[in-house]
């Protein structure tokens, strides 16, 4: 699939006139796939390539790009091409893209769908982006609680969504009464009344659940679905595997990209003022940081025209402290993301994270103890770097324990800025360390 998407972009890029040999490679591949190769290619020759796409394929592509390449995308059209898009859109796929909609759009958009299709984005578009309300799935197995097993059978004779293993039961206000699995209505009587079917194990998902938390729900419960309501019990619709693999997907990509303090609905071939803006902010942030740790070691300009040896070392000290610091932080944004941390294991975890901070310290001081009096042929300079190493290391388990700790109490993502800060306090703690005892014990 690698080498079709990339046959696409080659194509896309230099034979970016040619409707043929286009549709012909997008018809092999899934929208998923024909968004990652326009997002794959300048901004110019997209809108080329996008002209020459099949009208049928252009809304599925556009769903499924990033909220920047759509942005972007849309931008160039014209009302005209924009009402053609979205003649077949229904709720769900407006709810995945309205946040990259001005309102004007937005409206175009639900003139053109019908009363069910308008009805189901009003009730999603109360929730946040966040929670399964916004996504549920609508095609799913519905049957009246006072039916017979034979008359769900005949339901079943219809078309069978993706992801489809139960029927769920209603009552007559529309409240979910329970679920069915197919292999206890396959083994029923047909006179049976289904409400005796009814699976005690099967749970539900409240519209308000997180979608992590509803996958993790779904991941424990062995279905390939669940179905979702609200407060009031009202079935809503489902949500199935295939949102929560989707939501496991964008979790992970958010996290990478949040570590170099960018958005996973940023753009490749975004305008370069655009990408300068977002990433300049970060390159400020730690340009302040690295002045921070410049003038500790200005504290110790004299020692370090004394002692150059020192500074030769230096680096080695941060290194190891940040590389220390940075497996505590990320076991423990893991912990905090699973929800695995709370007040009542912190302190367990927080001596267990010292232990091994100092048992690696005194390991690994006493290695670049021996080869710091091997290089330099000075025992107290080995002990110097051999002490700060210990410093450091424990003092980097320490910070990579409590700083995601506090930033996730503050609700600040502790994935986005809590290597920036852990750099900042293992490499001033590191030369300070450092330096300090080479300025005790060596001059």
């Amino acid at each position: 699939m690698h080498s079709q998407v990339a046959d696409l972009i080659e194509t896309l890029i230099q034979d970016a006139h040619s409707p043929e040999s286009i549709n012909k490679l997008i018809s092999e591949l899934t929208p998923d796939d024909v968004a990652l190769a326009l997002e794959s290619i300048p901004l110019t020759q997209r809108r080329q390539a996008w002209a020459n796409i099949k009208q049928a394929n252009r809304l599925d592509i556009l769903v499924e790009m990033r909220g920047e390449s759509r942005q972007l995308l849309l931008r160039e059209l014209d009302d005209s091409e924009i009402e053609a898009l979205f003649t077949d859109v229904d709720a769900e796929d407006l709810l995945e893209i309205t946040d990259s909609l001005p309102d004007r759009l937005v409206d175009i958009a639900l003139k053109q769908m019908d009363n069910k299709q308008r009805e189901y984005y009003q009730q999603g578009i109360v929730y946040d982006d966040d929670v399964v309300g916004r996504w549920i799935d609508h095609e799913l197995l519905i049957a009246s609680q006072s039916i017979r097993t034979s008359e769900a059978l005949r339901l079943l004779k219809k078309s069978t969504p993706d992801y489809t293993d139960m029927v769920y039961l209603v009552n007559r206000t529309g409240r979910w009464v329970g679920c069915v699995k197919f292999d206890k209505l396959f083994k029923a009587q047909g006179h049976e009344p289904i409400s005796s079917l009814i699976d005690e194990e099967c749970s539900f998902i409240r519209a308000d659940t997180e979608l992590t938390k509803a996958a993790e729900l779904l991941e424990r419960s062995a279905l390939s679905a669940l179905p979702v309501v609200d407060d009031n019990q009202i079935l809503l619709g489902r949500f199935h595997a295939g949102l929560a693999m989707e939501t496991w997907r964008l979790e992970h990509e958010a996290q990478q990209m949040s570590t170099a303090g960018l958005n996973e609905e940023s753009d490749l071939f975004a305008p370069v003022k655009r990408s300068a803006a977002t990433r300049g902010i970060w390159l400020g942030i730690n340009l302040l940081t690295a002045f921070l740790a410049s003038a500790f070691i200005g504290i110790f300009e004299g020692t370090l025209q004394q002692v150059v040896a020192l500074a030769v070392l230096m680096p080695v000290v941060a290194s190891m402290g940040g590389i220390a610091g940075s497996q505590t932080l990320t076991l423990i944004v893991r912990g905090l993301a699973l929800g695995q941390i709370t007040r009542s294991n912190l302190k367990s975890l927080l001596s267990k994270e010292l232990k091994v901070g100092g048992l690696n310290g005194i390991l690994w001081a006493i290695v670049i103890g021996v080869v710091t009096l091997w290089w330099f042929e000075s025992p107290m300079l080995g002990a110097v770097i051999g002490l700060a190493i210990i410093v450091n290391i424990i003092m980097a388990a320490l910070s990579g324990v409590l700083i995601p700790v506090l930033l996730d109490k503050l609700r600040i993502d502790p994935a986005l800025s809590g290597s920036v800060i852990l750099t900042t306090v293992t490499d001033i703690v590191g030369f300070v360390a450092f330096l300090g005892l080479g300025t005790l014990l060596l001059i």
